[in-house]
């Protein structure tokens, strides 16, 4: 998706620059580089699985101390 701006005849450097600008927003390259460099990985089965235990596991251990008074 590369694109080639040529100065026009008569053309200030300023507006030669907004120009650039304009259609390098329009074409999407730089959000798309923006999202890959701030893009994070899922976790893996394995350890969505851990956590979920771990998480489980906590909860158990937590209504227990709520029955036995040691939490409120």
């Amino acid at each position: 998706m590369a694109f080639e701006i040529i100065k026009q005849e008569r053309e200030t450097n300023q507006s030669l620059i907004r120009r650039f600008t304009k259609r390098l927003r329009e074409s999407g390259i730089l959000m798309g580089a923006k999202r890959a460099v701030f893009h994070r990985r899922g976790k893996s089965k394995k350890v969505q699985r851990k956590a979920t235990l771990r998480r489980l596991e906590k909860r158990k251990e937590y209504e227990r101390l709520l029955k036995l008074g040691l939490k409120q």
